[in-house]
């Protein structure tokens, strides 16, 4: 069955995270014709509501209009909902682009942050949320790596994607007569060779498409922008240069997450991903990383956090979520299914001496590139 909605984050602006869109398919009228429903997410916090007072758990008011909303659809909601503007995952955003390589029907809309797309899942607003969580250049999203564990979503796929950055400008605009480049942060240090060689200034932008949006609407001539092919139709530029990025082979790597797992299988390709905490001691992670050696199993990643002195909130199966303290978090992704006795005894055996040990999601490895 084709997937429906899908809440997309994009990376996170320096200083605050950033995260795009929720997709829902809309209730129909009796015309037909979809049924749309705004709702901003990003007005919404605090306790659940109850459904027929419009209060929460301790006796608020619920702000915004999504209680109301609630209450008049049925479930599971599928909603449009309104983008905000200079968020990424914008129509034309690289973001958008792996969203839709993922789920070639979906619609994205951006939100505010990366946590409210985890609530969008959770609450039955959205059906998936696509993240990401690390790039070849710029390495992993810590703070993603962290709502994982502040929440209950699985991860149940991935998205392998390379991005191609394109100058683009006004029609009619030749590159020697830029004098300014604008784009996301990441965008414009992944293209640097080709803005050295134009002699141009710089400006950030929250996200590329905003970027491309912003040129267009302004009628600005003598700048240019750092953004996807789709963005120049989008928005109407043209594309002065193509593949300007200085990897050819710069890839970001997508999570996607569901409310519930997917059968964990053996006949294609899957991966595993989970995260651990050992006592300190000589040799201990030795000791972790070899119940996966003794097995023959690949490790595609590890990465440790420190988390010493500082308290990390972790919900459990029951959903309740409290305080712990981890002195470090080590990250791994393996190449093997959980229905693979292989990684059923390899978690067993890390169980004995772990103090601490989840897995984050069983899912089919993207192999497309």
């Amino acid at each position: 069955m084709a997937l429906k909605c899908v809440a997309v984050m994009g990376w996170p602006d320096s200083g605050r995270s950033i995260a795009s869109g929720v997709v829902f398919n809309g209730v129909r009228n009796s015309n037909g014709e979809p049924r749309k429903i705004f709702v901003s997410l990003g007005r919404f916090s605090g306790p659940a509501a109850n459904q027929k007072t419009g209060k929460s758990s301790t006796g608020n008011d619920v702000p915004g209009k999504l209680c109301r909303n609630l209450v008049s659809l049925p479930k599971p909601l599928t909603i449009s909902v309104t983008p905000n503007d200079g968020t990424q995952g914008s129509p034309g955003s690289f973001t958008e682009d792996a969203a839709l390589k993922a789920y070639p029907n979906c619609e994205t809309i951006p939100c505010d942050e990366f946590e409210e797309a985890f609530k969008a899942v959770e609450l039955w607003l959205a059906e998936k949320a696509i993240l990401p969580i690390e790039n070849s250049s710029g390495g992993s999203i810590h703070h993603n790596y962290d709502l994982l564990l502040r929440h209950r979503l699985h991860i149940v796929g991935e998205v392998q994607f390379v991005a191609n950055f394109c100058l683009l400008a006004l029609p009619g605009i030749r590159e020697e007569k830029l004098k300014c480049v604008l784009s996301h942060p990441q965008a414009l240090a992944s293209s640097d060779i080709v803005q050295t060689q134009l002699g141009v200034a710089r400006e950030n932008i929250d996200d590329t498409a905003s970027a491309a949006q912003y040129v267009a609407s302004n009628g600005l001539r003598d700048a240019g922008v750092v953004a996807s092919a789709r963005a120049a139709e989008i928005y109407g530029l043209n594309i002065l240069a193509d593949r300007i990025q200085d990897d050819p082979d710069n890839i970001t790597r997508f999570l996607v997450l569901a409310r519930d797992p997917i059968m964990p299988r053996t006949d294609k390709p899957f991966k595993t991903s989970i995260v651990f905490t050992l006592d300190e001691g000589p040799g201990v992670l030795t000791k972790a990383l070899a119940v996966f050696a003794l097995r023959e199993i690949n490790l595609t990643k590890i990465e440790s956090r420190p988390q010493k002195m500082r308290a990390l909130r972790v919900v459990d199966d029951s959903n309740t979520g409290r305080a712990k303290y981890f002195d470090y978090l080590f990250y791994i992704d393996f190449e093997a299914s959980m229905a693979d006795p292989r990684a059923q005894n390899a978690l067993g055996h890390l169980q004995e001496f772990a103090t601490f040990l989840r897995i984050l999601g069983c899912y089919p490895m993207d192999t497309s590139l």
